[in-house]
């Protein structure tokens, strides 16, 4: 069956369409130009771009999979969590759509559909395929930083999260102070890749009594405490530096939670999932780590990281056979599911 998915959570308008196991095609458009100057997403650019980009980035999908919107058997939509003024508009859409097909509308909530990514293949990766459950997930992004335990494909259950900023939220705010362009996570680590990660020793968070939760606001702080001791005139050269050894800690608190929850949990398996875990030097780094604990990594292809309507219509596939649709009133949310 033919799933059209829809991903319009924050600043990428994205449609896919899914036919189990395959992916038949996946659009992506971008608003990073449209949000750079101000760094960082305006809700209502954002809105108004996904009204105007809809209709065009579902026709290409359907092109590219080969089908009509007749040949669809349901339409799945993100609708949790994210800007709400943005989530809406893509809710609003798979809504007509379902109702003038005539196919169910499948809800998606958006941080599970990071972690389904895994189940993608693309080229040579390495899938996540069900029978190798139980698994731990590590979702990193910009709107959030969680541990979770995936006891099968629709089964999550919350382990740790950030008390604060998430680490892709920190990524882009260590961006704006060392002057990189928006978005931050890609900037710093181009930054980084000719700074010395040991010449600054930034602390990596850490919450009495709740050992597998996230903290990355000291961390941020520490950067710009640090920044503000370097003469203007020497910052510049100071950039690569600071950006690297930002990122090498970010990564530290990242891999060592990661490496926590294997031990504390017995479960050999992870996922690493998320718009941050594209950076290449977590890949390697936590890839590593896990390998000297005998644990197995699992990374979603490159461009099923960051956020894209190809996790939303698997995730949407897998629901549907479960049964899991709903009727025209289905409303959005700012929250995860896995808070509730």
């Amino acid at each position: 069956m033919n799933v059209l998915g829809i991903e319009t959570s924050c600043d990428e308008t994205a449609v896919a369409v899914y036919a189990a196991p395959r992916l038949l095609s996946s659009v992506v458009a971008s608003q990073t130009n449209l949000h750079a100057k101000f760094g960082g997403v305006v809700p209502e650019l954002s809105a108004r771009a996904h009204i105007e980009r809809l209709p065009a980035v579902t026709a290409e999908a359907l092109a590219g999979a080969g089908c009509g919107f007749g040949d669809l058997g349901a339409v799945a939509v993100t609708v949790r969590p994210g800007l709400l003024s943005a989530l809406l508009c893509g809710l609003s859409y798979a809504r007509g759509l379902s109702m003038s097909l005539g196919v169910p509308l499948v809800p998606v909530d958006h941080v599970k559909a990071h972690v389904a990514a895994a189940f993608l293949r693309e080229g040579n990766d390495r899938p996540l395929s069900a029978e190798e459950m139980p698994a731990l997930a590590l979702v990193a992004s910009g709107g959030h930083t969680l541990l979770i335990k995936l006891s099968g494909p629709l089964s999550f259950e919350l382990l740790g999260t950030t008390r604060d900023d998430a680490v892709g939220e920190a990524f882009d705010k260590v961006g704006q102070l060392l002057g990189l362009p928006f978005p931050g996570g890609p900037a710093v680590e181009k930054a980084a890749e000719g700074g010395d990660p040991e010449a600054f020793r930034f602390p990596v968070g850490k919450i009495r009594g709740a050992p597998l939760d996230f903290s990355f606001s000291g961390l941020k702080t520490s950067v710009l405490y640090t920044l503000h001791k370097i003469p203007p005139a020497k910052r510049r050269a100071r950039r690569a530096d600071l950006a690297a050894s930002f990122q090498s800690a970010a990564i530290r608190a990242l891999t060592g939670r990661a490496i926590l929850a294997v031990r504390e949990t017995g479960i050999a398996k992870v996922v690493l999932c998320g718009g941050v875990a594209a950076n290449r030097s977590l890949r390697r780094a936590m890839a590593a780590a896990l390998s000297a604990e005998g644990a197995d990594l699992f990374v979603p292809p490159m461009q099923y990281c960051t956020d894209s309507a190809a996790q939303i219509a698997l995730m949407g596939s897998a629901l549907l056979e479960s049964g899991a649709t709903a009727g025209p009133d289905l409303d959005a949310s700012t929250t995860s599911e896995l808070f509730e």
